[in-house]
């Protein structure tokens, strides 16, 4: 059921041509303006103090309640099962990690930067009476505060585009996996299917900052968002950066046209 109404293809990484962007590019950008690298990451946590207690709202506003299929799809390819540690990057306010756990998984790992974000993790997990098998980290993807070789699988949700240096961040994410280990990337991506992206680009740029400004109060950092996404690497190159770092089996799944993909790949 997923699978049909999340409109997910698999496709084979390795046949575009296309030309991998300049490493750390993604750093001299927040959204549509040039920044000093050594800035954004400060940026970007404005954006999340703003929107954390709206996060989970922000993304069903985002994906019009898609991405809630879309994860489903993530754990799905995660297989959890008993004896699985999970690293969950930029996953503050634990929605994959509940997912993670409700499937059949032992342990997960939450990190973020952002402690607004973690704070509303750690809330839900209370409220929840998820308090065994999860623990909250606050740390960068590209400085993991977690050992090499000692987690099953690790995910990142809707967190890479944010992330300054996406190129030490992916080899951040090989170092921490044991070998065998899986890797996998859920985000915003580019549009595949002619026609959907003039519907999408409407809605993105038009509406969207409007809904943030009605609903959130924020209509900057809903406008961050959009183009951030736009600034993104498209999935043709993020795959074969995924593979410069060390991957194996690096395969992409496209989802609802190519709005959403999942990147997945093996520690070899």
């Amino acid at each position: 059921m997923v699978r049909r109404m999340s409109e997910i293809h698999d496709t084979d990484a390795g046949k575009s041509a296309a030309a991998v962007p300049e490493p750390g590019s993604e750093g001299r950008w927040f959204g549509f303006k040039p920044v000093d690298p050594r800035e954004k990451a400060g940026l970007v946590r404005q954006v999340f103090d703003s929107v954390a207690e709206r996060y989970d709202l922000m993304n069903d506003l985002m994906s019009g309640g898609v991405h809630r299929l879309w994860k489903a799809a993530l754990i799905e390819m995660i297989r959890p099962r008993a004896g699985m540690v999970l690293l969950d990057v930029a996953g503050g306010t634990g929605d994959i990690a509940f997912r993670f756990l409700d499937a059949g998984g032992s342990q997960v790992h939450v990190c973020d930067i952002n402690e607004s974000m973690l704070r509303v993790g750690r809330d839900r997990a209370i409220n929840r009476g998820t308090l065994a098998g999860i623990d909250w980290i606050t740390g960068d993807a590209m400085h993991l505060p977690v050992a090499s070789r000692s987690v099953d699988a690790y995910t990142i949700a809707f967190g890479l585009r944010n992330v300054t240096g996406i190129d030490e961040a992916l080899k951040e994410a090989h170092r921490v996996l044991k070998p065998g280990g899986r890797f996998f990337v859920l985000e915003f991506s580019h549009v595949v299917v002619p026609g959907l992206r003039e519907v999408y680009d409407a809605y993105s740029f038009t509406l969207l900052p409007k809904i943030g400004r009605m609903v959130a109060g924020d209509e900057a950092a809903y406008r961050y968002l959009v183009e951030s996404i736009r600034k993104f690497p498209d999935q043709d190159n993020l795959a074969r950066r995924i593979a410069a770092a060390g991957f194996g089996q690096v395969r992409v799944r496209n989802l609802t046209g190519g709005i959403a993909a999942i990147h997945s790949g093996w520690r070899l």
